[in-house]
């Protein structure tokens, strides 16, 4: 349970950074301190590797997700929280090789359901699947 709250954490974290463009260091620590009680060491650590990692990565995994969603769709058409969320999950899968990529699907359907709308979970099921397949066929993620 702890590695989901510090995903959770992670969102609400990069959630914030995208709207109101806050000082990261700043936010990490205060974010840091909070989890402080509720997870343990290593748990923290994941947390801030999340955030840190997606925010110097975004483009890149932007590039990726692009790639996976219908033709007609783009990242700025999807909510901050489907895009966070999406961001979150390929960033794992991408540099987070301890984490299981059936986990990695599960947490971020889960964060969905939490946070976002109803058709949401099935969206990021859809196109984190799509990415997990075209690995399978031998392409790189």
């Amino acid at each position: 349970m702890s590695r989901r709250k510090a995903r959770e954490r992670a969102l609400q974290t990069l959630y914030q950074l995208q709207l109101n463009k806050q000082d990261e260091e700043q936010l990490m620590r205060r974010e840091e301190r909070r989890l402080s009680s509720q997870v343990d060491e290593s748990d923290r650590d994941f947390f801030a590797r999340l955030v840190r990692g997606v925010s110097e990565n975004k483009e890149q995994l932007d590039q990726r997700i692009e790639g996976y969603l219908k033709k007609d769709w783009s990242m700025s058409r999807l909510s901050i929280v489907d895009q966070t969320v999406l961001r979150i999950a390929v960033y794992e899968l991408l540099y987070e090789p301890s984490v299981p990529e059936k986990v990695t699907l599960n947490e971020a359907v889960e964060l969905a359901k939490t946070f976002s709308g109803d058709d949401s979970p099935k969206f990021i099921n859809g196109v984190l699947a799509s990415l997990l397949r075209k690995n399978d066929e031998g392409e790189n993620l």
